[in-house]
């Protein structure tokens, strides 16, 4: 837990920087924005204008989810570019490192899982739209000096999650991690990559996406791994339990159709298909597993064990499809 005297502390020193871009005007306190899942995040007036600071909590290494100022990175270089991504305003590497961005705006909803009354014709623009915001991500500059992560290196990292789960939680798990192991595909050119691309993670402002955020996983890696992520969300039936029908909403076939816009589909994807739904499975059975131990008290994980079935069993009639 954070203490009162360390978010003052951190808040005397985000004030410091904003009131040079803010002089004479009155600087607010930070308060706390819920729904975070990395560092910790805020929100701070300064006049008329509001900001999101993301900083690391006092005591912890910055890595993982908690390195903000990679965070801060990525969205510097995206910048200008047609990846629609909050103004990075201030940072400081002081340690507890913090950064400070633009507050955008808008509505992030996921079609298929969260309760909301959009119009399904509003959720059909806005998940196309979000196809064209892949592509040009997947063909924006790198800032990674690092090796990419390739295709059997994700699948390394999450058979070693599944592998964490209770086997009675994830039932035909072990074919389908051998079949993925037997068809590794070769790599393609590595880009950037968001490492958990969804409607969900994208701020909507009416029919436009107005800026991509959560970036606490983004990589230079193979495309193909964000791409089949993003079409896991195009059918509720993904998610037995979980999902709800959107009239209308486009399929696999219209968004991939969207994102490569005329350009030869990669090979192997249908691979990438099933490594997506294994993740989900692997995330899922984790999730569910911390609930039932205790170590992170939440009734409604009861609600995963069929979407992590189907996760398997739907990985796996991908994979027997295959040539």
């Amino acid at each position: 837990m954070t203490t009162t005297t360390e978010v003052t502390a951190l808040g005397r020193r985000v004030r410091e920087q904003l009131a040079e871009r803010h002089p004479g005007e009155p600087l607010g306190d930070l308060r706390t924005l819920p729904g975070g899942h990395s560092g910790l995040t805020y929100s701070i007036a300064a006049g008329r204008t509001s900001y999101v600071v993301k900083a690391v909590p006092p005591g912890q290494r910055p890595v993982g989810r908690n390195d903000v100022l990679r965070q801060a990175r990525v969205l510097r270089a995206l910048a200008g570019s047609p990846v629609p991504v909050p103004d990075v305003v201030a940072v400081d590497e002081a340690e507890p490192a913090w950064f400070a961005m633009e507050f955008v705006d808008g509505e992030a909803i996921e079609p298929v899982l969260d309760e909301h009354r959009l119009d399904p014709r509003l959720c059909r623009t806005r998940m196309l739209a979000l196809a064209g915001v892949l592509r040009d991500l997947h063909g924006a500059t790198g800032t990674e000096t690092s090796d990419p992560l390739g295709p059997a290196g994700e699948l390394d990292r999450w058979s070693r999650t599944m592998r964490a789960v209770p086997v009675e939680l994830r039932p035909g798990a072990e074919d389908v991690l051998s079949t993925l192991a037997s068809h590794i595909p070769d790599s393609i050119p590595p880009t950037l990559t968001h490492g958990d691309f969804r409607l969900g993670n994208v701020l909507c402002q009416g029919e436009r996406p107005a800026a991509v955020v959560d970036w606490e996983i983004w990589g230079y890696g193979d495309p193909r791994i964000d791409l089949a992520w993003y079409l896991l969300f195009a059918d509720h039936r993904n998610f037995p339990r979980l999902g709800n029908a959107v009239p209308g909403l486009p399929g696999e076939e219209e968004l991939l159709t969207a994102y490569f816009d005329g350009r030869p589909e990669p090979p192997s994807l249908d691979w990438f298909r099933a490594l997506a739904r294994t993740k989900m499975a692997a995330i899922m059975g984790h999730n569910l597993r911390r609930h039932r131990e205790g170590k992170h008290h939440d009734p409604d994980q009861e609600r995963l064990p069929p979407t992590i079935a189907a996760m398997i069993r739907t990985a796996g009639d991908i994979l027997a499809r295959r040539p």
